[in-house]
């Protein structure tokens, strides 16, 4: 029997990946395999320490899978200062430091023994079937969630389902590694009871909804083959079918008829107003926001309000720390804020950060293009031109690197005029929306203090996906409708494309988008040459080492493995292509100078 205080550790990573657990002893005072989970609560409680797995990798935001979606796509640049090298790095697709996503890694997998444990034990503790159900599709969700994240990050991975790690495992070929994840997923879309959850659970509907996201990347990223070579291939004809470690095939049909149960019965919808999914429309905000004022626009999770939209989010709260709960804040708002000197007058609503992420120019620029007659709502929602501030300049943020002007709006904090400081404004909406009291560190902290929810999945993804999947109109039309557009007469993969594009930028959709249609490396080569400032001057994002097309047809956009981990696996673990040479190593932005 394992001691709970081990399987909370999971597998624990102190000088390698894997650490054995077995560490079997008779305990008469404390939880271990042999008596936990006994009952509901206690299964509760595992499932609990599952989830916190998110907010653990939150923790460290900047080496985490979502973060990489983010600067890696040809939606955004890496930013950041001239010290914050990682930033830069992930946008080039070079490495900074030989473990510099190790923690990231490691995080992960602690999730993965976590849910392992617990899917393990269910199957002996005496529960209500539908409750246990429930339990079992949900551990299995997040367990295929942060496989989804390892596999997109790294690739080949050691696959482990069994709280008991065998030493050094190999990591099996990806067939088998996605074959796990859709296995995981198609049973927790079927199994789960058809009750949707609003409190931060994912119900039966979230795993089809990641069930259609993981099922379109594999079937098209892989659908050449394995290699290299077939992964940055142009060709694009996705599979159909895929074998199942259990040793059932899953149809595109199956997954098909996943993704129309969650349209057509899930009760998920979408929100009326593209608009009001974001912070900047919160009560406090929107009616001194000249953009929001007048419109009578609400922000969805106002005073906890339920999104009708989100279906699978981080949820975040007062208890960050600087301690062992940093997690607890929505690290990913702080990382995408604006770099610029405190003065939040200056680019009201939009709160400080470290200026990760700033806004490539030829999304600005396509997007123009697609939308002539500016009709899109989405565009002006989601994008700012920071030439509408009252008083922002270039290089405000002192050494503020690939600043572009343009403003990401999705992600970033959002203030409010405060009378009671000094500055007439409050750091982050959330000192007044939840009360100053009762936060762990303080409030108004800048860097603790955002707490608005980080969505990983919007029912408007799944619409999207239906239309892809059917190869018909009828989901992008409800999207397209919503942004004021009109319908469209006939499917075709371009309109999909642009769609989900406009529809999903800044979401850490766009990177697996790109990578499984096989048009990254011209999407990425989009990017060089636009106009950006270093320092406050005008410079231009030149090829690093290359290139981002030469960069993404070397490592087919998988990063570096951390070499602490190919080291300590005894030959187990190897390294990705492309990063065996100085051709693979950033020193530092240069610029064209």
């Amino acid at each position: 029997m394992k001691k709970i205080l081990y399987l909370l550790c999971g597998a624990m990573m102190v000088t390698g990946t894997f650490v054995s657990c077995d560490l079997d002893s008779m305990s008469m005072t404390e939880k271990d395999t042999s008596n936990f989970p006994a009952n509901e609560k206690d299964a509760n409680q595992a499932l609990a320490a599952i989830y916190q797995n998110l907010n653990a990798v939150n923790a460290n935001p900047q080496q985490s899978f979502f973060y990489l979606s983010m600067l890696a796509s040809d939606d955004n640049l890496g930013g950041g200062g001239t010290n914050d090298k990682l930033m830069q790095a992930l946008d080039l697709l070079l490495n900074n430091n030989a473990n510099m996503t190790e923690q990231f890694y490691k995080d992960r997998y602690q999730g993965i023994n976590r849910a392992n444990t617990l899917i393990q034990a269910l199957s002996s503790v005496a529960l209500d079937e539908a409750i246990k159900l429930q339990t079992m599709g949900e551990a299995k969700f997040l367990r295929a969630f942060y496989y989804y994240e390892l596999a997109s990050m790294y690739g080949r991975v050691p696959l482990v389902t069994t709280p008991t790690v065998p030493k050094d495992p190999t990591p099996p070929a990806s067939s088998v590694i996605w074959g796990q994840i859709l296995q995981d997923l198609y049973e927790a879309a079927t199994t789960m009871p058809a009750v949707r959850k609003t409190n931060g659970h994912v119900d039966r509907y979230g795993a089809a909804a990641l069930l259609g996201r993981a099922w379109l990347f594999y079937t098209g990223f892989y659908c050449n083959g394995e290699t290299t070579a077939d992964l940055v291939s142009s060709s694009y004809k996705p599979l159909t079918s895929v074998k199942l470690p259990n040793g059932e095939t899953l149809t595109k049909e199956q997954v098909i008829t996943c993704i129309d149960d969650c349209v057509n019965n899930s009760g998920y919808s979408l929100v009326q107003d593209f608009r009001c999914l974001w912070a900047y429309t919160n009560r406090f905000t929107v009616e001194d926001y000249p953009y929001t004022a007048g419109k009578g626009l609400k922000w969805v999770e106002d005073d906890n309000g339920v999104n009708p939209e989100s279906m699978f989010a981080i949820k975040y709260n007062k208890l960050a720390d600087w301690a062992t709960t940093i997690g607890y804040g929505n690290g990913y708002a702080l990382h995408f804020g604006i770099r610029a000197a405190s003065n939040n007058a200056d680019y009201f609503p939009f709160g400080q950060g470290w200026g990760a992420g700033p806004v490539s120019p030829n999304l600005v620029q396509d997007w123009e293009i697609a939308d002539k007659d500016n009709k899109d709502i989405r565009r002006s929602a989601s994008l700012q031109n920071a030439s509408e501030f009252p008083h922002y300049t270039f290089g405000g943020g002192g050494d503020w690197v690939q600043e572009t002007g343009y403003i990401e709006k999705k992600l970033l904090p959002v203030t409010c005029k405060d009378k009671t400081q000094k500055s007439g404004y409050a750091c982050c909406f959330e000192n007044l929306m939840y009360g100053t009291d009762g936060w762990l560190q303080g409030s108004y902290n800048m860097q603790l203090n955002n707490i608005h929810d980080l969505v990983l999945i919007r029912f408007a993804d799944v619409l999207l996906m239906q239309s892809e999947l059917k190869e018909d109109v009828q989901g992008i039309n409800k999207v397209r409708a919503r942004a004021g557009l009109t319908p469209l007469t006939a499917y075709s993969l371009e309109a999909l494309q642009q769609e989900r594009r406009w529809e999903l930028c800044f979401e850490g959709v766009r990177w697996n988008d790109i990578r499984r249609w096989h048009i990254a490396s011209e999407a990425l080569d989009k990017q060089l040459n636009k106009p950006i400032y270093t320092g406050g001057a005008a410079d231009k994002n030149v090829a690093v080492n290359g290139g981002y097309s030469a960069r993404y047809k070397a490592t087919a956009g998988f990063q570096k493995k951390p070499e602490n981990q190919v080291t300590l696996s005894n030959g187990t673990l190897t390294q990705n292509d492309g990063w065996g040479d100085a051709s693979s190593e950033y020193a530092g932005w240069v610029g064209a100078k």
